[in-house]
């Protein structure tokens, strides 16, 4: 088992910037990937980011150039700096991290860009 915990959502104004933050625990050895998706109300969930451990970061084109996904492993945190946040950035942001082929969620933190 994997547990996960977001933290550092909130209101920012259009341009702004956040860092989001998502605190790792349990069984977190020989992670395969994490990642940081969305959703907002009304649609889809979208992948925003995932970083591969140890192979590399992918974004979706909606954010590249504006976000930044990184790892602290003596903390084991995952982070999200985003740059630049534009109002359809509004959303729930949810950390995930996969192992051996399961997906294991933490419970969001919201980010609300006001224009």
């Amino acid at each position: 088992q994997v547990q996960l915990v977001e933290s550092g959502g909130g209101l920012v104004r259009a341009g702004g910037s956040l860092r989001l933050s998502c605190a790792a625990s349990g069984s977190i050895f020989r992670l395969n990937a994490m990642r940081w998706y969305r959703q907002a109300p009304g649609k889809q969930r979208e992948l925003v980011a995932v970083l591969i451990i140890g192979v590399r970061t992918d974004y979706a084109d909606s954010v590249k150039g504006r976000f930044t996904i990184s790892r602290d492993n003596a903390k084991n945190t995952l982070y999200l700096q985003m740059n630049s946040l534009k109002p359809e950035d509004t959303a729930l942001y949810l950390c995930a991290a996969d192992k051996d082929g399961v997906l294991y969620w933490g419970q969001g933190t919201q980010v609300t860009v006001s224009s």
